[in-house]
């Protein structure tokens, strides 16, 4: 009877213990969670199930179950995963793989790098792309043909500088191109020539580069598939669980890499890509036959462009460059084809988001995503100016008052901001990367890198919004310091606002029951060490669906 009663009180202990409701998979206890929910914006403990957040508190009591996994996180910080709102992500795996010139600091160190890395390629005179070289960091002479033929041992070169708008081909290149001093400047480009004798230099700015890209061999699938896993793998290592990529010139190329990996069961991070904007009947069609994809990889935007690059001298503003007083910039679409464009891509209930840089861009943009709204009737469109970087005062309020996203980048804040004011003066840098501004103004701001113009480190651009100090440490305080924002302010912008940006508010950049489940672990606590030093904080393990994919 005895042995009858001990068994029946062990019978009901173990019942009575088992959880009541549904049993995580995971567990991670023992963190600093900073949910980004403002209804329950901190807590210690997350668990996970099947993909999704199952709970967020300070106890799992009710939770576990025998199988499932304790994650101690040792109270480090757990933040949703980082959105990047702007990558050429596929680029960014050729990168990867390609020449580095973007730390060259003289122009013999420019040559020496690209001479070592055609010296270590097979004799087969494949392509020397990438680079994302700066001349502004041997003072601002641009590089020259000159420099390169002699060490580039057969092969075709043609690197580009870090923001995409120029690039410096050798003569091999011109001549496959067929490039001479007779050549015109194509509408949106310029052919840069020697003053003294009209030859090329090798330096095509913005359209003039699509001169080149009709004798550039096609990359093989193989090629593009394997670049796809170094940018994934590059990714997943900084915390970075989804990316919008905005490369409007592979766009259909790119979609396509990325729906062979999804149907491989090989794409362990979310993508949202766009296409360009000239193909938006296409990408309607496309749309209609095939859906907008899943959380994993959706389609459905569309990429155009305004203007240029501060740092090429192709931003286009309303007054002439201080250092170039002889041109204000250029376009780099026809305005009355781009306004179409839009206008109809709109009709069609596609997300539209256009690169404009300078002053006058991204007003005229401004007035061509008012007139898309009147025309076109009140909806949820989430217009979207990638960049915005110099804006006049008045635009400033505008992005609220219209609804547009302004989709900026903060790392360049820092990296431009070492040269910017001998390019626009004083007074327009005042407004220039107005990131408090926009705020204070109720603007919708969302941040991301543009890799590979800039770093894919989302933790660089928390240190770049929220110091405001250049690479060159010539501002402790910040440059333009009145434009900085807290900690906090850029995590949001990272997490939450691009969650938006991209329609995914309801189910990503928050750590709340429902939500997907991505996030990351950091070494160290953002709130807790000075803004200086969150450049040096590191990922520690990033999480997807519920899985680790990443763990240092």
């Amino acid at each position: 009877m005895r042995l009858l009663i001990l068994l029946v009180f062990a019978s009901l202990t173990f019942y009575a213990c088992q959880p009541s409701g549904p049993v995580a998979d995971t567990i991670y206890h023992n963190a600093r969670i900073w949910t980004g929910d403002s209804k329950q914006p901190s807590a210690s403990v997350l668990g996970v199930k099947d993909g999704k957040v199952l709970f967020v508190g300070e106890d799992y009591e009710g939770y576990q179950g025998p199988e499932t996994e304790l994650i101690d996180v040792e109270g480090r910080l757990l933040i949703p995963g980082f959105i990047d709102n702007h990558t050429h992500f596929l680029e960014g795996g050729f990168q990867l793989a390609s020449v580095e010139l973007r730390s060259a600091q003289t122009p013999a160190e420019f040559i020496q790098r690209l001479a070592n890395f055609a010296g270590q390629l097979p004799d087969d005179g494949r392509w020397i792309t990438g680079g994302n070289w700066d001349h502004e960091a041997w003072g601002g002479e641009l590089p020259r043909r000159e420099w390169i033929d002699s060490v580039s041992a057969g092969h075709p070169v043609f690197v580009s500088r870090l923001d995409g708008h120029m690039a410096l081909a050798n003569t091999q290149v011109l001549e496959l191109a067929g490039i001479t001093r007779d050549t015109p400047d194509p509408q949106g480009g310029t052919i840069v020539k020697d003053t003294q004798t009209g030859e090329p230099t090798g330096i095509l700015k913005d359209e003039a580069m699509s001169l080149v890209y009709p004798v550039m061999p096609d990359r093989t699938e193989a090629e593009l598939d394997e670049a796809l896993q170094r940018a994934v793998q590059h990714a997943l290592s900084l915390g970075v669980t989804q990316v919008h990529d905005v490369s409007s010139f592979g766009g259909w190329t790119d979609l396509a890499t990325y729906r062979r990996a999804h149907e491989k069961g090989e794409l362990p991070m979310r993508i949202y890509s766009f296409v360009p904007i000239s193909s938006w009947g296409r990408l309607a069609d496309y749309v209609a036959e095939n859906g907008t994809g899943d959380d994993i990889l959706r389609w459905g935007a569309l990429k155009g462009f305004v203007d240029g690059s501060l740092g090429s001298t192709t931003a286009w503003f309303y007054d002439p460059y201080d250092d170039e007083p002889e041109t204000s910039g250029l376009l780099v679409s026809d305005t009355l084809e781009l306004r179409k464009w839009i206008l109809a891509a709109d009709s069609a209930g596609l997300q539209i988001g256009v690169h404009a840089i300078g002053d006058r861009a991204n007003d005229w943009l401004l007035g061509v995503y008012a007139e898309a709204i009147e025309k076109n009737g009140q909806r949820d469109r989430r217009f979207r100016i990638e960049h915005a970087q110099h804006l006049t005062r008045e635009a400033i309020p505008r992005f609220a008052q219209l609804g547009v996203i302004p989709s900026m980048q903060p790392y360049h804040a820092i990296d431009d901001g070492r040269w910017a004011e001998k390019r626009i003066g004083p007074e327009r840098i005042k407004t220039t990367y107005p990131f408090r501004s926009l705020l204070d103004a109720g603007a919708p701001l969302t941040f991301g890198s543009d890799w590979t113009v800039a770093p894919l480190n989302s933790l660089e651009g928390i240190y770049a919004a929220a110091t405001r100090r250049t690479l060159d440490g010539a501002n402790p305080g910040g440059w333009v310091p009145q434009e900085k924002i807290s900690v906090e302010e850029a995590l949001r912008c990272y997490t939450d606002a691009n969650a938006y940006a991209g329609f995914q508010e309801d189910k990503l950049g928050k750590l709340k029951e429902g939500h997907l489940a991505d996030f990351v672990i950091l070494s160290d606590n953002l709130f807790e060490i000075p803004p200086e030093q969150i450049k040096d904080v590191e990922v520690v393990r990033t999480v997807v669906n519920g899985e680790a994919v990443y763990v240092r």
